[in-house]
């Protein structure tokens, strides 16, 4: 990425990131205060991913999920039975999202790019797959678009966390790896339109 594309990326990351949580703040914490309700557990769901030079990052997200005993899965499916009643309409409407609007604003995320992964993941990719590391993970991207369903795909699998080892995640990784190879900034543009439009 050159450095006009770096500093126009990072230029819009900080002041959209501001302008959202000056605008969506109040449904931010409106959606936590549900979320704590509906799981009796803390409204805000903090969880360690991998971000940019394989640092870990806290990623901030509105709670979706409750605990269910003997329910470990790493992958969740659209039949998942601990995603809560009020967690299924903010993962629906992507509002459990938007608290990572502070991890944008933080410079630990950015609006576009691959997704932050779990460690186990990104942090063990090897050879020229560790360009995904070199750049800020995002909210949304070309991977996030083409697998927006990806609950529903993996519920109709026999093994989900089989498929998403070997075939979900490697592609994942191809479209990142070509994200970053033919980077535009005006492509960050297209990605944030479609992701709301869609």
């Amino acid at each position: 990425m050159s450095t006009l594309n770096a500093f126009l990326k990072r230029s819009f990351d900080l002041l959209f990131s501001i302008i959202g949580i000056v605008l969506f703040g109040w449904l931010i914490l409106i959606g936590a205060l549900f979320a704590l309700i509906d799981t009796k557990i803390s409204g805000f769901f903090i969880q360690e991913r991998v971000g940019k030079n394989g640092k870990s990052i806290k990623v901030i997200k509105l709670r979706t999920m409750r605990h269910v005993p003997g329910y470990n899965s790493y992958v969740t499916t659209d039949n998942d039975p601990r995603v809560s009643t009020i967690g299924n309409f903010l993962r629906k409407s992507k509002i459990d999202e938007l608290p990572q609007l502070i991890n944008v604003l933080l410079g630990q995320m950015s609006f576009v790019g691959p997704r932050p992964d779990l460690p186990g993941f990104a942090d063990q990719l090897t050879g020229d797959d560790r360009v995904i590391l070199t750049i800020r993970p995002g909210i949304t991207g070309p991977a996030s678009l083409k697998y927006k369903r990806e609950e529903e795909l993996l519920a109709r699998q026999d093994d989900p966390e089989k498929y998403n080892k070997e075939v979900i995640y490697p592609d994942k990784v191809q479209l990142n790896k070509e994200y970053i190879r033919t980077y535009k900034f005006h492509m960050d543009i297209k990605y944030i339109i479609k992701t709301i439009i869609e």
